[in-house]
């Protein structure tokens, strides 16, 4: 496993980092190197539980798990994206405290740092570039983000080194964690929708059932739920009426149909219009009475 080995190298050069970091923070007496510390030891932390998670991921269905582990890559995710919200909002409590008082900074041990971070960071985004799960891409993310937020520190320092003003760096380290508070926050509405099994962006209810209605011998579609297990594995089950004898040459038909639109597991109810379906008119706002008008069989 190429991605998990890179995570796991990712991970301890980040854990080491923040250490190092938390150091120069106290050193250097720069609030945007300890904010920057705070945000790479999340995302050390959040690296770690996405290794863990990412491996067991990837584990087959069984009947304990019969959508298989997938999930848990996402929740994966989901933990990193709390844990980055919770760092950027202290980040920037701490920062406008420092404005309230400032602090005396030695620029250039600040100015040392942040070539060392950069380029170590750097390095760690390199390495955790390829990979394409949600839980890869959050890791990737991070890596750039550290490396953004050091070349921001790194300008802040050469600046304030020739201003003087040490207004900056808490300016600075605002930036940062907002940037990460906005990003974090989008990752989060994703994973949320995935976990209330809002329907995938790419994918369009009224278009599907206007296209199964046209394949021949389709009377009615209902009961179609649509949901995706990890935002690229999509899922569908669907209740099509029809009375044709060729059930197979339909299924197929229909299957391909929700292949186009990338949905690669499909379950199919067939039904013929004598069976009434008894929820048939029954759309998810209306009441269940509907089933009542059918009992006189």
């Amino acid at each position: 496993m190429k991605t998990e080995k890179n995570i796991l190298i990712a991970f301890l050069l980040n854990m080491a980092f923040s250490l190092f970091e938390l150091f120069g923070g106290m050193f250097t007496g720069s609030v945007a190197i300890l904010s920057d510390a705070i945000h790479d030891f999340g995302d050390a932390m959040s690296i770690g539980i996405s290794f863990a998670l990412e491996k067991k991921s990837k584990k087959k269905p069984d009947n304990k798990y019969t959508y298989g582990y997938i999930r848990y890559s996402i929740l994966g995710a989901f933990i990193t994206t709390i844990i980055l919200i919770v760092g950027s909002v202290i980040v920037i409590y701490g920062a406008i405290k420092r404005m309230i008082n400032p602090i005396e900074i030695n620029y250039n041990g600040m100015i040392g740092f942040a070539i060392f971070g950069t380029i170590i960071n750097f390095f760690a985004a390199y390495l955790t570039k390829e990979g394409d799960s949600l839980n890869q891409k959050a890791v990737n993310l991070h890596m750039l983000e550290d490396v953004l937020g050091w070349v921001v520190v790194l300008i802040g320092a050469l600046l304030m080194k020739f201003t003087n003003i040490a207004l900056l760096d808490a300016i600075l380290s605002i930036g940062v964690a907002l940037f990460i508070f906005i990003h974090a926050f989008k990752n989060f509405k994703e994973i949320l929708d995935l976990f209330l099994e809002k329907i995938p962006k790419s994918i369009s209810v009224e278009e599907l059932e206007s296209h199964l209605k046209k394949i021949k011998d389709i009377l009615n579609v209902h009961h179609l739920h649509i949901w995706s297990i990890d935002g690229e594995n999509h899922y569908a089950t669907l209740h099509i009426v029809t009375n044709t004898k060729d059930q197979e040459k339909l299924k197929k038909e229909i299957r391909e149909e929700l292949r186009e639109h990338g949905i690669g597991h499909v379950t199919i109810e067939l039904e013929t219009n004598k069976e009434n379906c008894e929820e048939m008119e029954c759309s998810p706002n209306t009441n269940m009475e509907v089933g009542h008008h059918h009992h006189h069989h």
